[in-house]
C-alpha cells in the first residue's frame, strides 16, 4: 500500500463510525425466507462503514462500494438492498461479511437470521435498525461506485451501536 494511501486511511480511521451490515440478493437467488438457514445462500452480505444519510424528504441514505466488491455486481442487477445497523454485541457479524466466502454452516453457529421486508428485500435480523432501498442512482467515484437508496420500509430499535475507530471496534461508555 503507498504512503498516501496509508496515511490517507489512518487519517479517516479518526473519524468514528457505525458498521452496517449491505444484503443484496445474489443472482441465483431472490427473496429468501425468513429466518431460514436452508435459503442462506440466496443472499450476500458486505460490512460498510462508509454509510451516510443524504435526504429527509424523501428518506434516502448512500453506501459506497469498492469496485472489487462482489456486492457491486448484485447491487447493480437487483437495483434493491437492504441496509442494517449493528448492535455493539454484534462483531461477529461484522467481521462474517467483512471476510470470507460467508458459508452458511458459520452463519447459522454465529446466530445470523435474515427476514424478508414486504417489498421482498432480504434484511439481517435483530440490528438497531433496519433500511429497505431500492437504488435510484449509482455513480462510479474513484475505486468506489456510490449508490444512493431511497429508503422505502424501516424499523429501529433501542441499544447500543458497534462502533469503529482507529482500526479497532469500540463501544460506548455508560
Amino acid at each position: 500500500m503507498s504512503d498516501q494511501k496509508q496515511e490517507f486511511r489512518k487519517a479517516l480511521g479518526r473519524f468514528a463510525s457505525g458498521i452496517t451490515v449491505i444484503t443484496v440478493a445474489k443472482e441465483d437467488g431472490g427473496a429468501i425466507q425468513a429466518k431460514s438457514a436452508s435459503r442462506f445462500s440466496g443472499v450476500h452480505g458486505m460490512t460498510a462503514n462508509s454509510f451516510t444519510s443524504v435526504s429527509l424528504v424523501p428518506p434516502q441514505i448512500l453506501v459506497c462500494v469498492g469496485e472489487k466488491a462482489r456486492a457491486l455486481k448484485l447491487l447493480h442487477a437487483a437495483g434493491r438492498f437492504g441496509v442494517t445497523v449493528l448492535r455493539e454485541d454484534q462483531q461477529p457479524f461484522s467481521d462474517y461479511f467483512a471476510y470470507g466466502p460467508q458459508d452458511p454452516a458459520e452463519g447459522a453457529r454465529i446466530g445470523v437470521h435474515f427476514r424478508t421486508s414486504a417489498r421482498g428485500t432480504t434484511l439481517l435480523d435483530g440490528g438497531l435498525a433496519t433500511l429497505d432501498c431500492k437504488v435510484v442512482t449509482a455513480n462510479l467515484s474513484g475505486d468506489h461506485t456510490v449508490f444512493i437508496g431511497e429508503v422505502e420500509e424501516m424499523s429501529w430499535t433501542e441499544g447500543k451501536p458497534l462502533l469503529y475507530f482507529a482500526g479497532q471496534y469500540r463501544k460506548l461508555e455508560s
